[in-house]
């Protein structure tokens, strides 16, 4: 037994000497800096003041605080398919990372062989030749240029670029259902200024039928009323067919059958604030979890490089067994056994395999480099984009509220003449459509004000938070 111990301790000395070459090597190849962006100053065009306070850092609660549309947006959260798939692939990828480092270290398995086995050659000559084998195997590859270094970090770039790429997901699907939800209020509106405008177009043919009756008019204002009603009517099937369709794809990005959703009404009157913080462009940077990404493929894309630059050196494996063997049971504890090899594999020749490795790796970092510097640049368009549309819809909010007062006023004005005969049907009808328009274009107006916000606080990357 002293033999063995012996034998360990050597063994151990060589795991130690092994450890200290290991820490000493080091990891060639050229290591990921961020490419170097000219960013603008600003995120308003028309100010030059830089403000780093940003309306992405509140929380989609502070931004939503309709909570018909939060208990959607909680239910998206728990329920929605594509949020599960990213989920599991961050688990996926977590399962590889532990792979890629575990690979880094000693494998050491062991070996428990027994054999019974016996000649007997002439007939008169048996010999048995049993085994009984009980071995410890340690095998390491030595990471002497940082090949395996290199695979950990691409690896690792992998796991973070899927957590990125689900918390990007999460941003787009609470801007989506917001979007949804407030199309789906809007529709309602609509709806309703249709159905009162279909009302108003019977009692305006009850009218226009009495005086036609009494000869005040002619058989064509008569006939216009009838088509003008028909025309109207026949918007209301439409929009409850968008209703429906806008109510299942809710249900569908909340995880659920198609089912009638709950929710508010459209506000009659919005508030614009004075000032929208949208911090400053450089933010973008760690704030959109897709431009967060694409920098985590890069990032895996420059240790892939490594990868294939350091496996054109020689690789050092080191393979050890320790135990036992003898051909009987009894007597295994009694015959140490220690096998210890090295091997070195050098790269000869393989028509240029390694090389064109290399240059293939070297390419996917330069496509992987253009797709980050992509990712930016959509993200300053899509905040540029935002913050222009949030801006005017002030304006256009009230050109088109201006725009209803007038026209109702025009038509209340419109019909007293009409009921007085100082003005034709056709003129009547002209009111009443420009009216009707008027009320439509308000209520879009005041969708896309609930809008504006929505994409702003996305684009300004908004939502994904884990703390949210």
């Amino acid at each position: 037994m002293n033999i063995l111990y012996t034998k360990y301790m050597k063994s151990g000395v060589l795991v130690l000497a092994a450890s200290a070459l290991l820490l000493s090597s080091c990891q060639l190849g050229k290591h990921y800096t961020r490419p170097n962006l000219e960013m603008p100053a600003t995120l308003k065009q028309d100010e030059q003041g830089n403000d780093s306070a940003t309306i992405a850092d509140y929380s989609w609660q502070e931004v939503y605080t309709d909570t018909l549309l939060q208990g959607l947006i909680y239910k998206m959260l728990d329920y929605n398919k594509d949020l599960l798939m990213a989920s599991a692939t961050i688990k996926e990828q977590a399962a590889l990372k532990r792979i890629d480092w575990a690979n880094m270290f000693p494998q050491v398995g062991l070996r428990v062989y027994g054999e019974k086995e016996g000649d007997n050659y002439g007939g008169n000559n048996y010999d048995p030749d049993n085994q009984a084998d009980l071995k410890a195997t340690i095998s390491w590859e030595l990471d002497l240029w940082g090949k395996l270094r290199w695979a950990r970090d691409a690896s690792l770039a992998d796991f973070l670029g899927s957590i990125e790429n689900r918390r990007a997901l999460q941003m787009s699907l609470i801007a989506r259902v917001a979007q949804s939800y407030f199309e789906l209020v809007a529709l309602d509106n609509e709806l309703n200024i249709v159905r009162q405008t279909v009302s108003a177009r019977r009692e305006s043919l009850h009218l226009a039928q009495i005086r036609y009756e009494g000869g005040l008019t002619s058989e064509v204002a008569f006939r216009q009323a009838q088509v003008e009603l028909a025309r109207t009517a026949t918007l209301v099937p439409d929009l409850e067919r968008q209703i429906s369709l806008k109510e299942n794809e809710l249900a569908f990005l909340t995880g659920d059958y198609p089912h009638a959703i709950r929710r508010a009404s459209l506000p009659q009157e919005v508030r614009f604030p004075n000032n929208l913080p949208v911090g400053l462009p450089s933010t973008l940077l760690e704030r959109r979890p897709d431009v967060r990404e694409a920098e985590q493929a890069l990032i895996a894309a420059y240790a892939e490089v490594g990868v294939a630059y350091t496996s054109m050196f020689p690789s050092l494996s080191l393979t050890s067994q320790l135990g036992a063997e003898n051909d009987e049971v009894k007597h295994l504890l009694e015959s140490p056994y220690h096998l210890i090899a090295g091997t070195v594999l050098q790269p000869i020749f393989g028509f240029g395999k390694n090389r064109a490795r290399l240059k293939a790796r070297k390419a996917a970092r330069e496509r992987a480099t253009y797709a980050y510097e992509k990712a930016v640049l959509t993200a300053l368009r899509d905040a540029y984009d935002a913050i222009a549309t949030f801006n005017k819809m002030k304006e256009i909010y009230q050109t088109r509220l201006q725009l209803e007062q007038s026209s109702k006023s025009s038509l209340e004005l419109a019909q007293l003449q009409y009921v007085n005969g100082a003005i034709g049907y056709m003129d009547l009808l002209d009111a009443q459509r420009t009216y009707l328009d008027a009320q439509i274009g308000l209520s879009n107006a005041l969708r896309d004000r609930q809008l504006a916000m929505v994409n702003v606080y996305k684009a300004l990357g908004g939502g994904w938070s884990v703390d949210e």
